[in-house]
């Protein structure tokens, strides 16, 4: 028996919704996925943040040795406090401590070692902020610039080369000795942690920190950090 008019009209509309509604939940799906963001690409851009502060470091180690400019206490602690909260207390202890360095302190070998010097540098790492901040909160950088410029060299030089090693060998292996199904729980898990230690985005806000201590040390102008061609080599 042939549909009427307004039976056809009201099957076909219902189809091209279902169509829809499955392409939005297709799209959105994939949006996600695009947006999501994954454990190691989480602990690397959390190194970038580490890394402008090393940057700030070396900058303020660089005018209390040649005295070529002021160190803003204010900001020299400001620096500190963020490598302490975001860098020691979160990305350290909560994340790589407690989650990537003990699957591969287990597994012994090459990793397990790096593992072991990783947690010793993350100890003295602690010391030095400590330290940063005790000089910068009694404002005593004048009486103790070589020291404390010293200190903010070696650290520098240790750190870079320690977040290096994590990216390329360390967070990788990690990756490999779980399982894809814990690695997406982990993602998922590093993400409910930051918001729950920071009441928001960690990330977003060490973003907006450390480009306000970039601002007081001048170093917030990329463009004006170009360096400039090299001489014609000697003849």
């Amino acid at each position: 028996m042939p549909l009427d008019a307004d039976r056809r009209r009201w099957l076909t509309l219902g189809a091209t919704s279902v169509v829809l509604s499955a392409a939005s939940w297709s799209t959105q799906g994939a949006e996600k996925e695009e947006t999501e963001v994954f454990a190691v690409e989480d602990l690397m851009r959390e190194h970038g943040i580490l890394r402008r502060a090393l940057l700030v470091y070396a900058e303020a180690a660089s005018r209390l040795t040649h005295g070529s400019g002021e160190v803003p206490p204010d900001a020299l602690v400001r620096t500190a406090a963020l490598f302490r909260s975001f860098g020691e207390d979160y990305h350290e202890r909560s994340l790589e401590e407690k989650h990537v360095f003990v699957p591969l302190a287990r597994a012994g070998g090459r990793n397990a070692t790096l593992v072991k010097t990783l947690t010793a540098q993350h100890e003295r790492g602690r010391q030095i902020t400590d330290y940063v901040m005790k000089v910068a909160n009694q404002g005593r950088l004048a009486a103790n610039a070589s020291a404390l410029s010293g200190v903010l060299t070696g650290f520098v030089r240790m750190y870079e080369h320690h977040a290096a090693i994590e990216d390329t060998l360390v967070f990788p292996a990690w990756k490999r000795a779980i399982t894809p199904a814990r690695y997406g729980e982990l993602s998922e898990e590093f993400e409910e942690l930051e918001h729950k230690m920071f009441g928001k985005d960690g990330f977003e806000d060490a973003l907006e920190r450390i480009a306000d201590i970039e601002q007081a040390f001048g170093l917030s102008d990329l463009a004006a950090l170009t360096v400039p061609a090299p001489p014609e080599p000697a003849a």
